[in-house]
């Protein structure tokens, strides 16, 4: 039996808890901080919506809770930022705090892709660059302001949707915005924020999608066992004095997050996507326990554990390709979990260098890559067939929101470029995790507790 080359992208889609602790429960909700909101309504909803026109393709995704609490304070109204609070303050009354602080931050955007494109925008922008701050204080009057407060959130509305008439007629406007306009574009905020996650439901209830979590508040869960724990794999690691230890709030953070995704998607998550990709052998006890299957890290924390560092030829090839692609079996106390390694270069590939590509060039890099892995799989099979004899799986994961804000268009030519061809693929197969690994159970075997001791005897305290 031949294999196509199986491929899981798992997209992380994450922001830090911006909400400030003296918040009150039954009052309006301060978050110091608009990503949540920004990028709510470019980043999230837009890669599913594309990827849904290509229903042979599968992939993952991860939603930590602390992003999707977030996002429900703003769906209900009940958030509140000091971007947001400016933008809905008359221009009128802006006093020169609130002015320089706007002149300083609402252009918090990468200028090419966000500014650039929009004449109004990049005019006020230009004024900054080349006359300077003090100049934009003392000249502009309170329709530069307006324009800018509207600018600021129209230009992280993502252009799939541009066809939306309210937005059509703003975008074909460019100034002269009034304070109603902002507050039409905040409910047009929360109406795209208000289908990230029923969408997320729909996609993965029709089986093209697996959606994955992280521990609660997305902390480094072998730091928060032992602040130690990278001596394990460097010894000599210089670390702080202080020593913390509080394994005890693992399992509370791996129930909360198990609580929270079947409060919302109503089934038992599968995957666990460890914050920062961090694995140890003291964590993994409670990921079993907890109910999950599988997590993910990155080929370096493979290399490390198998002390075996991964080598690449001059077109970007391993030369050992079948230690990556492929899944892992961990034994704990509550059941084997399996763990799959991300290829490093190709998730860096489009986190950091296709953005400053065509769209197109970019998206043949990518599919030339993986041909290129399933050439030299094939080329290592001893019974010389001309095709993989084996199920290889590669997986690639990244950020799911940063990387965008570089690419054409915020990635949509990217993005539809390659899922056209890779539909059109035989030897190349889009794939959730969980759909590899009920096919393709882990069998390699990965001892993490004799390398633990084994390194742990080397410490350096």
């Amino acid at each position: 039996m031949s294999h196509p080359l199986y491929v899981a992208f798992i997209w992380h889609q994450h922001q830090p808890l911006y909400k400030s602790r003296d918040s009150h429960p039954d009052a309006m909700a301060q978050y110091r901080l608009p990503w949540v909101r920004l990028h709510g309504t470019k980043d999230y909803l837009d890669l599913m919506l594309v990827l849904e026109q290509y229903p042979r393709l599968h992939q993952t995704v991860n939603l930590v809770p602390s992003l999707i609490l977030q996002l429900e304070d703003y769906i209900a109204g009940k958030a509140m930022d000091p971007y947001l609070a400016l933008a809905l303050t008359p221009e009128g009354q802006l006093q020169d705090p609130q002015k320089r602080f706007i002149i300083e931050h609402f252009f918090d955007a990468n200028h090419h892709t966000l500014i650039d494109p929009f004449p109004r925008y990049a005019q006020l922008y230009g004024q900054r660059q080349d006359k300077g701050r003090d100049w934009c204080l003392a000249n502009w009057g309170p329709q530069d302001y307006s324009d800018l407060l509207a600018w600021h959130n129209l230009a992280w509305i993502d252009p799939i949707f541009h066809d939306d008439p309210e937005i059509a007629v703003w975008l074909e406007r460019g100034r002269n915005f009034t304070l109603s306009d902002r507050q039409r574009l905040y409910s047009k905020q929360r109406q795209i924020l208000a289908r990230i996650l029923p969408q997320h439901k729909q996609m993965q209830d029709a089986g093209q999608i697996e959606v994955t979590t992280t521990p609660y508040t997305h902390p480094i869960l072998p730091l928060l066992a032992d602040s130690q724990a990278g001596r394990v794999a460097i010894p000599n690691m210089a670390l702080p004095q202080g020593h913390f230890a509080w394994s005890e709030d693992i399992p509370r953070h791996l129930r909360k997050a198990w609580q929270i995704y079947l409060e919302r998607f109503h089934r038992e998550p599968r995957g666990l996507w460890p914050s920062e990709q961090s694995v140890s052998p003291a964590i993994l006890p409670a990921i079993g326990k907890a109910g999950f299957k599988w997590i993910c890290s990155d080929e370096a924390v493979l290399g490390w554990t198998i002390q075996h560092f991964f080598h690449r030829d001059e077109r970007g090839n391993l030369y050992d390709p079948e230690l990556l692609y492929r899944p892992y079996r961990l034994e704990t106390p509550y059941g084997d979990l399996a763990i799959v390694f991300r290829d490093h270069r190709l998730s860096d590939l489009i986190g950091f260098t296709y953005g400053g590509m065509e769209s197109d060039r970019a998206a043949g890099d990518l599919l030339g890559h993986l041909a290129s892995i399933r050439q030299s799989l094939i080329a290592r099979q001893d019974s010389g067939a001309s095709g993989l004899e084996q199920p290889w799986l590669v997986t690639i994961a990244l950020d799911g929101e940063n990387c965008w804000e570089h690419y054409y268009q915020d990635g949509l030519p990217f993005l539809h470029g390659l899922y056209r061809r890779l539909s059109e693929l035989e030897t190349l197969k889009l794939v959730t995790v969980s759909e590899f690994l009920e096919r393709f159970p882990a069998k390699a075997m990965i001892p993490p507790l004799s390398l633990a001791q084994r390194l742990l005897g080397r410490r350096q305290f």
